[in-house]
């Protein structure tokens, strides 16, 4: 092989390449010669430009407030703090108020929401700062909570924390001013419910001033429910506002469902889905009807008086002490002992409208029973009217859904 041979057809240097170097050579040479710069200050110039920074570029913002806009006023004190992302998992979100104080809060990233875990001060400022993934990725806004208004309303629960109930208790809520049907949806929206396990459920209007919620089915028995009623600064209508924020946390305990059948004037009770007790009872006499329908027991009194003189006469007004009395209706139909009845129980219906059993199983009923169990009654001829009682269970669940505002 003849030497500067390169082998190897891919490995040869075309002639082209061997001019191209030394043209190259030649400006090298002809640049040394010249009275311009000296080679190593070129040199320095060039490699001072290959190593210099381009210019910096502006961080891409992925994340943006989206309410409450930016220098907003009179927004509501249970406002929550809605943004958008394209990261949602690496974004985070900040409220402080004017102090600096961080509010302390919920971040739902699926709804791309804050929410603060109480409401705001009536009147104060406060500032977002919304967070991306990435460094340079955020936004800012500043917001103003309304004033307090002059015209407030309280939303009361029938429940208070802690409590233990029946599986077919309602969660009420009672307003001290009525609320009117165009901001009744936005109040809903406000009163979430949690169930723990998830139960389907909704909230029904019964009138301006007074709201229920039950699920499609019986409550599963040792739910833990909490409800937070997020209505401070919400607009209700003619002026009027939410006064304030609530929680409330219950429970509800056993399965506990009593059925009764006028026809074998027998009542069933069935724990966790099991017959554990079959009560002979009397019911209301002829001119006197048990109303049929499901209700709750609603209040429990170990010992009342059912005084009736001034409402009938004769025979059928009297002034009785009872025992054991379990409320069903506001029109006063009870379960209650009734040992003057025990002839009557399981044969033949002598009773003012009450379902009467025996003083021993009365008792028993008393202390196994918790507000909310559930007593359907069949076959008296006569149905409950809507309202006299917690008559929620009377209606279908498509019927409930229809008294939702949403």
């Amino acid at each position: 092989m003849r030497t500067g041979e390169v082998t190897g057809r891919a490995g040869r240097r075309p002639w082209r390449t061997i001019v191209a170097v030394l043209a190259a050579a030649s400006v090298l040479g002809s640049a040394g010669c010249s009275g311009g710069d000296k080679p190593a200050t070129a040199a320095a110039k060039v490699g001072a430009s290959a190593s210099a920074s381009p210019s910096a570029q502006p961080a891409v913002v992925t994340v943006a407030v989206k309410t409450p806009a930016t220098g907003a006023t009179r927004v509501a004190a249970s406002t929550a703090i809605a943004y958008t992302t394209q990261h949602p998992a690496g974004t985070t979100v900040e409220v402080k108020d004017a102090d600096g104080k961080p509010v302390k809060g919920v971040l739902d990233t699926d709804a791309k929401e804050f929410r603060p875990a109480k409401a705001l001060a009536w009147g104060k400022k406060y500032t977002v700062t919304v967070r991306g993934a990435t460094a340079g990725d955020s936004a800012t806004s500043t917001f103003t909570v309304m004033k307090k208004p002059s015209k407030l309303v309280t939303a009361d629960s029938y429940l208070r924390d802690g409590a233990t109930v029946g599986v077919g208790m309602p969660l009420m809520v009672t307003f001290s001013h009525g609320v009117g049907k165009k901001h009744r949806a936005e109040v809903e929206r406000r009163m979430k419910v949690t169930a723990t396990p998830v139960q389907e459920g909704t909230w029904h209007w019964l009138s301006s001033t007074v709201v229920h919620y039950r699920p499609k089915v019986f409550w599963q028995p040792r739910t833990k429910i909490s409800y937070r009623l997020a209505l401070k600064g919400v607009p209700m209508g003619g002026g009027w506002y939410g006064e304030s924020d609530s929680t409330f946390d219950v429970e509800i305990g056993q399965s506990l469902v009593m059925t009764v059948d006028n026809k074998t004037k027998q009542m069933t009770v069935k724990r966790a889905g099991k017959v554990v007790k079959k009560i002979p009872v009397s019911m209301g006499k002829p001119g006197f009807p048990t109303v049929s329908g499901t209700m709750l027991v609603m209040e429990k009194e170990r010992r009342t008086v059912f005084n009736t003189i001034g409402r009938f006469t004769g025979e059928d007004a009297y002034n009785l002490e009872v025992e054991y009395a379990q409320r069903l209706t506001w029109g006063g139909q009870y379960i209650h002992a009734a040992p003057w009845s025990n002839w009557a129980q399981g044969q033949t219906n002598v009773s003012h409208g009450c379902l009467n059993v025996s003083q021993g199983l009365g008792e028993w009923l008393f202390e196994n029973t918790l507000i909310g169990d559930p007593v359907t009654i069949t076959g008296t001829g006569e149905h409950v009217a809507e309202g006299d009682g917690w008559t929620d269970w009377n209606m279908s669940w498509k019927d409930y859904k229809k008294g939702s505002a949403l």
